[in-house]
C-alpha cells in the first residue's frame, strides 16, 4: 500500500505532472482518464484507488519512467500478485461495508450480512489453499502461504469483532421472525406470548419481514409486553456508524459560512429555517 500511495502522490501532488499524466492516458486511449486520489480517512477510497492503479499499471509504470522515477515493484511479478490480492480483498470489504450502511438497517439484517461474509471468507480460504485462484503457468507462483496467513488473520479478527452477535444469535432470530421461532427453546417469559402470536391468523397475515418496526409497533402492549420489549431492544441496537456519519453531515451543512456571520440577513435566514 505504501508503494501505491507513493506512486499516486508523485502523479497527483503537482498540477503539472497530473495534467501530463492525463494527457498521456488520453494519447494512449486508456480506459481511464485519470488516477484516483487516495484519502486515508475514508476506507472506501482504498479499494477504488487500488483497482484504478491495478488497471492502469502499465501506463503508470511508463509515465513514471518518463519522469525519471523508477519503481521496481511495478514490474515485479510477485508484487503484482500481492497488489491483485489486496485489490480484491479491499473491494470485498468495501462491498460488505456498504451492505451495513444506509437507513433502516436492523440488527437482524446486519447479522445476516456478517454471517454471509464469514462464509465467503471460509470459501476463499479454501480456494487459496487449493491454488484454484492462480493462473495457468504463471511467471511467478501465486503467494498462497502469505495470502492464507492474511485471510486467517482477517477471519480471526471477524471472530473477535462480532463475537457478541453470535452470542445473541437466538435473540436476533427471534426478533427477525416470531412465527418460525421454536416455542420450546424460547425463554419462559416469551413462550405464552409466542403461543398466542403464532396461532393468530390476523397477525400472520400482517407480518412482513421488510417492515418489522411497523409490525411490532402494531402489537397490543397488554397482550405482548415481553415481545415488544425484546423488539425495542433489538431495533435500537446501534449496529452501524451510518447514523453518526449522517449526523456529522447534517452538522457540517448547518455550519455554513453564512450562519457564522452575524449580519441582519444571515440572522433572518437562520430564523426562517
Amino acid at each position: 500500500m505504501k508503494v501505491v500511495v507513493s506512486c499516486i502522490n508523485f502523479i497527483r501532488a503537482k498540477g503539472v505532472k497530473h495534467r501530463q499524466f492525463q494527457e498521456f492516458l488520453s494519447e494512449l486511449e486508456s480506459a481511464h482518464g485519470d488516477m484516483l486520489y487516495y484519502t486515508e480517512v475514508r476506507w472506501l477510497s482504498r479499494g477504488r484507488v487500488l483497482r484504478r492503479l491495478y488497471e492502469l499499471l502499465p501506463e503508470s509504470n511508463s509515465f513514471l519512467h518518463s519522469q525519471n522515477k523508477t519503481v521496481p515493484e511495478l514490474i515485479d511479478p510477485e508484487w503484482k500478485w500481492h497488489l491483485a490480492y489486496l485489490t480484491d480483498m479491499a473491494e470485498m470489504l468495501n462491498s460488505f461495508n456498504l451492505q451495513l450502511q444506509g437507513q433502516g438497517k436492523l440488527i437482524c439484517d446486519m447479522y445476516s450480512r456478517i454471517k454471509a461474509f464469514e462464509v465467503k471468507l471460509e470459501l476463499l480460504l479454501g480456494q487459496v489453499k487449493k491454488h484454484s485462484l492462480s493462473a495457468e503457468n504463471p511467471v511467478v507462483p501465486f503467494p498462497a502461504e502469505k495470502c492464507v496467513e492474511a485471510l486467517e488473520m482477517l477471519k480471526a479478527e471477524f471472530g473477535v469483532r462480532f463475537r457478541e452477535l453470535h452470542v445473541y444469535a437466538k435473540e436476533i432470530r427471534l426478533f427477525q421472525n416470531l412465527f418460525v421461532a421454536d416455542i420450546d427453546k424460547a425463554q419462559p417469559s416469551y413462550q405464552f406470548e409466542l403461543a398466542e402470536l403464532q396461532n393468530c391468523d390476523v397477525l400472520k397475515d400482517a407480518f412482513k419481514p421488510n417492515s418489522l418496526i411497523d409490525f411490532y409497533a402494531a402489537l397490543p402492549n397488554d397482550t405482548y409486553p415481553n415481545i415488544r420489549k425484546h423488539a425495542m431492544k433489538m431495533s435500537t441496537l446501534f449496529g452501524s456508524t451510518y447514523i453518526c456519519e449522517q449526523t456529522f453531515s447534517h452538522m457540517k451543512l448547518l455550519k455554513t459560512p453564512v450562519r457564522s456571520r452575524l449580519t441582519d440577513a444571515s440572522v433572518f435566514e437562520t430564523g426562517s429555517d
